[in-house]
């Protein structure tokens, strides 16, 4: 974790986000999911945001349309103080914020070598002058994340599932980028596997001046490498505060089921824990209920809860949630 969390000024602004898909329901009918619905966080410069949820919340959802992946519905995205709208804003962007994906299997090009994949940002932003400058650039990439130069030749199906995200994210670092949306990087790892990509996102980030926003659904790999975290539940955030605060006083009823889940080494703690199971299923996002998302799971729900969205607003010092109840569950 980077020690420029002083630096106030944020590097990247979402505002009012939404990202709705429309889904076919019926003869020339559509209805939109709402994968995204209204959210709203800054990332410091230096500075690692978690972004935890079930499977199905929107949190890959939301770092890829920070990115335009997918255009936003609506809302505003801000970097370094610029509003992120026209065409060339979006490209002009995407020279400082890359995304490192899920899959390391299918993020890569099976008929290119490493050397291609990683160079690809290269030729596209013209980063280069000759031949040479290329390769040694490649090279260098591959150097950060621990690759030696003679895979450059190689092609990604001669990789193990950790070598091949070492590639994804040399080639994620290639455009000198700022800000990189990690989407769940680690997840279709081995465990063994997972804790050495994860120091080198560290090493990675106190080395170039990185800035992160870390999606993943393990919390344990989330603790380790945020320093702050946002809870995200069917398209809404309900929560956002320090990583050591949210897990030792998390006050959103989800995030302290989510919470209660974490694994702890110690048996004595972790026989005292009481888990907290949820009952029912996630809604469909097509199907959301009305006021909170959380409240037909939520054993605190009234009936003023299904009338309106609860505000995300800020409870105590950099502690937001959304909970009409918050103070008296808190209590």
């Amino acid at each position: 974790m980077s020690d420029t969390k002083t630096n106030e000024r944020p590097l990247v602004e979402v505002k009012h986000l939404k990202e709705y898909f429309p889904i076919n329901v019926g003869l020339f009918r559509s209805k939109p999911l709402k994968a995204v619905d209204d959210v709203s966080f800054s990332i410091r410069k230096g500075e690692t945001l978690g972004l935890v949820g079930e499977s199905g919340c929107g949190k890959t959802t939301v770092g890829r349309t920070i990115l335009n992946l997918y255009k936003p519905t609506s809302g505003e995205i801000w970097y370094d103080g610029k509003l992120i709208k026209t065409k060339a804003d979006i490209e002009e962007f995407r020279t400082k914020a890359t995304m490192v994906f899920q899959d390391p299997y299918s993020s890569l090009n099976p008929r290119m070598t490493v050397e291609d994949i990683i160079g690809e940002p290269l030729d596209v932003h013209k980063m280069y002058k000759t031949k040479e400058e290329r390769h040694e650039r490649i090279l260098e990439l591959m150097g950060h994340v621990g690759l030696n130069s003679e895979h450059a030749a190689r092609y990604a199906h001669e990789f193990s599932g950790g070598q091949r995200q070492r590639i994804g994210i040399a080639r994620s670092l290639a455009v000198n980028p700022e800000f990189i949306v990690c989407d769940e990087p680690v997840s279709a790892l081995d465990v063994s596997i997972q804790a050495q990509v994860i120091n080198m996102f560290d090493e990675l980030q106190e080395k170039l001046g990185l800035t992160y926003l870390f999606i993943a659904h393990d919390l344990l790999v989330v603790r380790h490498i945020s320093d702050r975290i946002a809870v995200m539940y069917l398209g809404k955030m309900v929560e956002l505060a320090d990583a050591n605060e949210i897990y030792s006083h998390p006050l959103h009823p989800y995030s302290k089921s989510l919470m209660s889940a974490v694994p702890v080494p110690d048996p004595k703690i972790a026989r005292a824990n009481q888990r907290i199971v949820l009952s029912g299923d996630i809604p469909s996002p097509l199907n959301a209920p009305s006021g909170c998302p959380f409240r037909t799971r939520c054993q605190y729900a009234t009936p003023a809860c299904a009338e309106a969205m609860p505000d995300f607003k800020e409870v105590s010092k950099n502690h937001f949630v959304a909970c009409h109840r918050v103070a008296e569950i808190n209590q």
